[in-house]
């Protein structure tokens, strides 16, 4: 799951980041409503955390921006305004949740989780793709009743790979997805990130479930052919070109 965090107080939104991101979050932490607007409508984001007081505009503005472009992934407003109309006046901007300040950092994970499982995608935290299960929350995978435990980046991966079966997905859609967008990446950043959860997979005799498809990217699905097959096939469409 993928959020953006606006908020101008760097003693505010370090913490955020940071917990968020311990709780498996891929998170994009702003301070500007420039580089937001930017982001917002660069990049899909499943949720979005937006202060109400920026030093250029306000949070309330940039939902209304955020819901003017046609994007309908919730929002949830932070802010030290508490009365009824201010309130009113975030959820009729199209927010969907309100948390005032100071921010209690469980209640706002509670708040998160909330809004999450009102998306159908975000419903369930055990995905299953054919006999895999892979449990959210824990970061464990499983199969035929044996178990392995993900790091956070691989658990991020593997999520992504099964929400998107059998799709050729390119080393670019990956890093945006899995990568927060000021990181600098370098060249083999996803190959080893895609080695690293091929050998915890291995242990459950599914590595080669992640297909490399030569030139494009990378597939995820069962049964259709070993990496091995893949390059034997790219090897006899560039003799036969």
């Amino acid at each position: 799951m993928k959020i953006l965090v606006v908020e101008d107080d760097a003693e505010l939104l370090e913490p955020l980041n940071t917990v968020l991101s311990r709780a498996g979050y891929i998170v994009d932490g702003v301070g500007s409503c420039e580089t937001a607007s930017w982001l917002m409508g660069e990049k899909d984001y499943d949720l979005l955390i937006l202060d109400w007081m920026l030093p250029t505009g306000s949070g309330i503005n940039l939902c209304q921006q955020y819901r003017f472009i046609g994007k309908t992934s919730p929002v949830l407003i932070l802010t030290a305004k508490d009365s009824i109309l201010d309130k009113v006046k975030g959820l009729d901007a199209g927010a969907d949740d309100y948390l005032v300040k100071p921010v209690d950092m469980l209640e706002l994970l509670a708040r998160v989780r909330a809004l999450a499982r009102r998306s159908p995608v975000w419903q369930d935290q055990i995905l299953k793709f054919a006999d895999l299960h892979l449990n959210l929350d824990t970061h464990i995978v499983e199969r035929q009743q044996q178990t392995v435990e993900l790091s956070v980046r691989e658990c991020q991966l593997l999520e992504y790979f099964i929400r998107h079966p059998r799709q050729i997905l390119s080393r670019d859609q990956l890093e945006q997805a899995l990568w927060t967008w000021d990181t600098e990446l370098g060249n083999n950043a996803i190959t080893v990130q895609i080695r690293r959860l091929r050998q915890r997979l291995q242990k459950l005799g599914v590595d080669q479930w992640i297909e490399t498809v030569y030139g494009l990217g990378y597939r995820f699905t069962q049964g259709l052919g070993s990496r091995a097959q893949g390059e034997k096939n790219c090897h006899f469409l560039m003799t036969n070109d």
